[in-house]
C-alpha cells in the first residue's frame, strides 16, 4: 500500500462553502476527497473512480450501514480496501 503524508490547507472560508456544496452535489464524501481527486486528475489526466462508480459505491455503503451490514461506513470502505 502506497505511503500517505497528511497536508494542511488554509481555504477562505466562501472556498471551502462552495467546495462543501460541490462535493454533496457530485457525491464526493467530503472536500478532502474532493481535492484528493482533483489532484489526481490534475496530475494523471484521468479518474481513478468515475463519479458514477463513486455514486454506487456511497450507495452501497449507506444501504450497508442501515442495513447493519458493516456497521458504519468507514469499516465498510476498510474491507472494501483488503
Amino acid at each position: 500500500m502506497a505511503e500517505t503524508t497528511q497536508i494542511n490547507v488554509r481555504l477562505p472560508d466562501q472556498v471551502l462553502t462552495t467546495a462543501s456544496q460541490y462535493a454533496k452535489k457530485h457525491g464526493f464524501g467530503n472536500v478532502q476527497e474532493l481535492i484528493k481527486e482533483s489532484l489526481r486528475e490534475k496530475l494523471f489526466g484521468e479518474t481513478m473512480i468515475t463519479k458514477e462508480e463513486l455514486l454506487l459505491v456511497k450507495k452501497l455503503a449507506q444501504l450497508s450501514e442501515k442495513e447493519n451490514l458493516f456497521g458504519t461506513e468507514e469499516e465498510l470502505f476498510r474491507k472494501l480496501k483488503r
